[in-house]
């Protein structure tokens, strides 16, 4: 429990409310002068007192609170002739009062007050603060046994791993689907620490660390808790973040800490997740690098692989920035492998969809491959996200079952925002729709370009439209034909607003296209070495992380062919817009039936889509 002001009130509130509470009823001071409220209820005044006293009416006559009341016993018509007890409020001065009372031989009896208040107070001042001192103490011994307390000043190069000697992750290496290389890997080691001798027979030595590289979501957290809930030995998790603290040498004394608690519970795992977290490169960035993060990482590679040995402790790391960790960490005998876990294929991608569709209500209609099939590029935590999306569209349409048009929903949601209102009739929305026309015309007559999946006119995100293709499952090797036509594909909704509106009516719809073109016919010329210019790599790819993106990079070339660059940029895409425009002038009749049917719809399907230019055509998809 974390000290605050806040947490000390509500331990303290209640602390002084109960000593309060003990002292109003144990040790507020008993005033026997107050009594006498108790003994009469009828009340006399002091001057009808004191007819009473000369009629002979009064017999007994008990003082109270030091003179200031009296109980009297009186007998009088008023009182039905029988002896009745009186209260009577006293004044300050009243010296006559007991001449009279003696004149009259009136029994009189003075009650004196019971001065014992100085040692209840004195009782009471001592109980309240000692009641006060011991909810604070138990409230920091409390806060002191729990990480990260006030009391842990002294215990912050302890190590915050949490260990298992038996986890109950509740996930097994069946629960992991899409990265079989990977689960091959951590099987190997699972199976040598359960049975090292089928490995050392032959002379093989137990791997000291293994590295996961990869993509945000491609599952590398969750192949460490399913290598928990396989092997039944020690486990230790912890992130990187958390060796690093405000304190000089903080993070090499957790270091030190979490490798001695491995050496005791030998053989064991040790899982740092987010290790770029503490293993970047020393001495990289501006100005130096960070010091303490410097000595966290030297204690690192020496507990790892110094000289004394860790034998039976296997290290396994997680990271997406593998181009940021420090040469040493990544060497033979401190990270023996490096497992790289990439986005799924699309037998990843279905299996990891079976996994995900167990504990939700699919229609039986749908197909699990339909959905594989569009979502390349998904990781399997997009994949995750996806169905849980589509689960909750379905439960807001009151629907049971999820069927493949909640999923087309989800899909289209996650990659281009929420659903926005759809446009009214007007110029705008009918110059909109040539627009996407445009693109989907081009990418369906290109002999290289992917599939038309959809086109709308329903907005989503900061998109008035929107024309999907389905990309390819193999986006490794591109083709320079390949690279055209998707640059004549982007620059087709441009293309249509000059050829049907006129180039004074052209507008601002097609600026992140022009963004998309400018970038893909540089990379053609300074990195893929597909123009004039010759075969030649001018810019890296590769830059200094910790400038900033874009910042590390420096141009490896003159002036001179800085200028050429230019030139061949601007050649490629004049030459691509030529071709575009010819393809819309071609299949202007086309494209003007298909604005009326998108304007009449607001959404065609990619089938209906190349089912219309055939029926307007007498020549076949992909001609260009």
């Amino acid at each position: 429990m974390k000290f605050s002001w806040k947490n000390l009130l509500l331990w303290s509130l209640p602390i002084i409310i109960i000593s309060f509470f003990i002292w109003q009823v144990f040790f507020t001071p008993i005033n026997n002068d107050n009594t006498s409220n108790n003994i009469a209820n009828s009340r006399m005044t002091y001057g009808r007192f004191l007819e009473y006293i000369d009629m002979g009416w009064v017999k007994k006559v008990d003082i109270y609170d030091s003179g200031h009341t009296a109980i009297i016993e009186a007998i009088g018509p008023e009182l039905g002739n029988r002896i009745q007890k009186i209260r009577v409020e006293l004044p300050a001065n009243a010296p006559e009062l007991i001449i009279k009372l003696r004149e009259k031989n009136v029994d009189i009896n003075a009650h004196p007050t019971k001065n014992n208040t100085a040692l209840w107070n004195l009782i009471g001042n001592l109980i309240f603060p000692l009641l006060l001192i011991t909810g604070l103490t138990l409230f920091f011994r409390r806060s002191n046994n729990t990480a990260g307390g006030p009391g842990q000043a002294m215990s912050f190069g302890k190590s915050k791993a949490s260990f298992q000697i038996e986890t109950k992750t509740g996930i097994i290496f069946e629960d992991v689907a899409g990265i079989d290389e990977a689960k091959e890997e951590f099987e190997e080691i699972v199976t040598f620490l359960k049975r090292p001798e089928y490995f050392t027979a032959v002379g093989a030595k137990i791997p000291k660390g293994v590295l996961l590289i990869g993509p945000p979501g491609t599952g590398k957290t969750l192949l460490a808790k399913a290598i928990a809930g396989e092997a039944n030995v020690p486990f230790f998790s912890i992130s990187g973040s958390e060796f690093v603290e405000m304190f000089v040498g903080v993070g090499a004394s957790r270091v030190r800490d979490l490798f001695k608690k491995a050496k005791e519970n030998a053989p064991c795992i040790i899982f740092i997740d987010e290790i770029d977290a503490v293993g970047r490169q020393r001495g990289a960035g501006i100005g130096g690098g960070n010091d303490e993060r410097e000595q966290t990482l030297n204690q690192l590679l020496t507990e790892m692989d110094g000289f004394e040995g860790n034998t039976g402790i296997i290290v396994i790391a997680a990271t997406n920035r593998a181009d940021i960790l420090d040469s040493a960490l990544l060497r033979p005998g401190r990270f023996d492998r490096q497992v790289n876990i990439d986005i799924p294929d699309f037998n990843g991608r279905l299996a990891i969809l079976n996994v995900h569709t167990k504990n939700k209500k699919i229609s039986p209609d749908i197909s699990l491959s339909i959905i594989a099939r569009r979502t390349p590029g998904f990781s399997g935590a997009d994949l995750a996200n996806l169905l849980n999306e589509a689960a909750i569209i379905t439960a807001r349409q009151k629907k049971n079952n999820i069927t493949l048009n909640e999923v087309d929903k989800a899909i289209d949601r996650i990659i281009a925002g929420m659903e926005g209102t759809a446009l009214i009739d007007s110029k705008s929305k009918r110059l909109i729709a040539y627009h996407e026309i445009g693109h989907a015309i081009v990418g369906t007559l290109l002999k290289d370009h992917e599939n038309v999946q959809k086109v709308t006119l329903i907005p989503r995100g900061q998109a008035r439209g929107l024309t999907w293709f389905t990309p390819s499952e193999d986006q490794s090797l591109i083709s320079k034909s390949q690279i055209k036509a998707r640059i004549m594909g982007a620059l087709g909704g441009r293309a249509a607003e000059e050829i049907v509106f006129g180039e004074s009516e052209i507008t601002t719809g097609a600026s992140n296209d022009l963004q998309q073109v400018t970038s893909m016919a540089r990379q053609m010329v300074t990195r893929f070495g597909m123009s004039n210019i010759g075969p030649l790599s001018l810019e890296n790819e590769d830059t200094n992380p910790f400038l900033g993106r874009g910042m590390g990079s420096s141009n490896e070339y003159s002036d001179e062919i800085a200028i050429k660059i230019d030139k061949q940029i601007q050649i490629i895409v004049y030459e691509c817009h030529q071709k575009t425009v010819k393809i819309i002038k071609n299949n202007r009749v086309i494209i003007d039936k298909l604005v009326d049917l998108l304007i009449e719809k607001e959404t065609i399907d990619g089938n209906e889509f190349r089912n219309i230019i055939k029926q307007y055509t007498d020549i076949p998809n992909k001609i260009y």
